[in-house]
């Protein structure tokens, strides 16, 4: 039996140092052992031998496995860095080669003015108060001098969710809040940006959806002329310092007197164009005195402080700066339009 052992052994080790590839190597691993391979078909005889031949037998069966599995090892191991390396040298990345460009995004037009226009206010002691969308008729209408039968309420039709709950027209709700969380306190100097909703069709100049910015201050005695000065300083910072603006009277129901503003073309500098319709001058906002009554709803006493307001749309102001004719192009995501505002 020895000798069957020995032979077995020389046998299957010259086998297995011949095998190709791991699957004749697993053949020969069950040829040699497993459960009805050569060897175990050998120790099927040991039965047959004396007590003193058993112990001598089994020695040599456990050295001719040990052998055998050490090849079946290294004979896998030696299969496995082999495909390791195959699979490295067909993935390999030529780190020599240029690698791939993102498109560098940037910020939006409209949030690049908001953020300006914000800074440039700021930087006058303006703080930022923000409100909600969804807003009530009180806060939205009543609270600013606009009754229900008010006839002005028909200029800011909303889309309203139920009979007092709207999407809000202005932000001049979040003016109202600010004044009533102050308890009467002054100075109130703040801007108030946002999103506001009119149910106006699109066009070139309008949409149902734009952004506003709003500002109001109160303390004791607010003049006209502090209002003046504001909008001059404004505007010189946001179109340049040849910027010149003008007031029209005009009427609002939160403010008394009321005025519109308008700024030099910045097309033609005022000299008058096809932009201008040959004025020299293009509207930008709307501004005023606080109504004595929009102050006594804020919790204020009209005869001790007063204040002035004023509103523009964003949308209005990046058509002037950039010399944009559509406001639509705004919204409609065209990358051929917003890539121009890249490396502004």
């Amino acid at each position: 039996m020895k000798e069957r052992l020995e032979a077995l052994r020389g046998e299957a080790l010259e086998q297995l140092q011949q095998a190709a590839d791991p699957q004749q190597l697993n053949d020969l691993r069950v040829k040699y052992l497993g459960k009805k391979g050569a060897l175990t078909e050998i120790l099927r005889g040991m039965g047959a031998l004396s007590a003193e031949e058993r112990p001598l037998i089994g020695q040599v069966v456990n050295d001719v496995r040990a052998a055998i599995e050490e090849v079946i090892e290294t004979k896998q191991a030696a299969f496995q860095k082999a495909e390791t390396e195959q699979r490295l040298q067909a993935e390999t990345i030529d780190i020599t080669l240029p690698g791939k460009k993102l498109p560098a995004g940037a910020i939006h037009p409209l949030n690049k003015v908001v953020q300006e226009m914000e800074d440039i206010f700021i930087g006058m002691g303006y703080t930022i108060a923000e409100g909600p969308e969804v807003e009530t008729d009180y806060y939205n209408f009543e609270a600013l001098n606009l009754p229900k039968d008010h006839p002005a309420r028909d200029m800011q039709d909303s889309f309203y969710i139920t009979d007092e709950i709207l999407m809000r027209t202005q932000t001049s709700p979040v003016q109202v809040r600010t004044m009533k969380a102050m308890n009467g306190k002054t100075p109130v100097k703040v801007i108030c940006p946002g999103k506001v909703y009119r149910r106006d069709d699109d066009d070139a100049t309008h949409s149902f959806q734009f952004n506003q910015i709003e500002g109001l201050v109160v303390g004791p005695n607010i003049r006209m002329s502090d209002l003046k000065g504001t909008l001059l300083q404004f505007v010189q910072l946001m179109f340049g310092k040849q910027a010149q603006i003008r007031l029209r009277p005009s009427f609002f129901p939160f403010t008394e007197p009321s005025a519109e503003v308008d700024v030099t073309c910045s097309q033609c500098g005022g000299h008058g164009c096809r932009m201008c319709k040959q004025t020299g001058w293009l509207e930008i906002l709307g501004c005023g005195m606080v109504h004595p009554r929009v102050l006594e709803m804020g919790g204020y006493d009209p005869e001790q402080v007063s204040g002035f307001a004023f509103g523009m749309g964003v949308e209005r102001i990046a058509l002037l700066k950039y010399g944009i004719d559509d406001i639509r192009h705004f919204y409609t995501n065209d990358l051929r339009f917003l890539e121009q505002f890249v490396r502004m």
